[in-house]
């Protein structure tokens, strides 16, 4: 399962591993038995959780605005090209060349979650370096 973590001004993915599943179980079933009590027991957050909550915590240090959503491990093409900010067709080319892994259920295409984040990322360091690239002659002669 991945938890999307959305600020203004970034986007974080985070693909929960199956320890990290197992202790926020752990950590919820805690925390709804501590509920049932009041709020005087406080729960310790799992050592596994700890990269998820602090990434949130320090978005909403910065003042910046939070949503934490959920996406099942796979996905249709549709939803794959939303997340990946191109057309559907775009993502056909990208999965007809290898770039993002698919797979057949009968007649439909489906992507897993964790392969649409790790080609966003691709995309995204793609795009830096060709900003990179286009700032570099600006560099050298000392420009701004």
């Amino acid at each position: 399962m991945t938890q999307t973590l959305r600020s203004a001004n970034s986007r974080v993915d985070v693909a929960a591993s199956t320890e990290e599943i197992s202790s926020a179980q752990h950590f919820v079933e805690a925390a709804d038995r501590a509920l049932n009590g009041g709020f005087d027991v406080v729960t310790p957050i799992p050592a596994e959780l700890e990269r998820l909550v602090t990434s949130v915590l320090r978005a909403v240090a910065r003042g910046e605005r939070v949503t934490v959503g959920t996406m099942p491990d796979e996905v249709s093409t549709t939803v794959a090209a939303e997340q990946l900010g191109v057309s559907r067709p775009t993502l056909m080319k990208m999965i007809a060349a290898g770039d993002v892994p698919a797979h057949k259920i009968g007649t439909h295409t489906r992507v897993r979650t964790e392969d649409i984040a790790r080609a966003r990322r691709i995309r995204l360091e793609r795009q830096r370096q060709a900003f990179e690239d286009l700032r570099a002659p600006d560099d050298e002669l000392g420009l701004e």
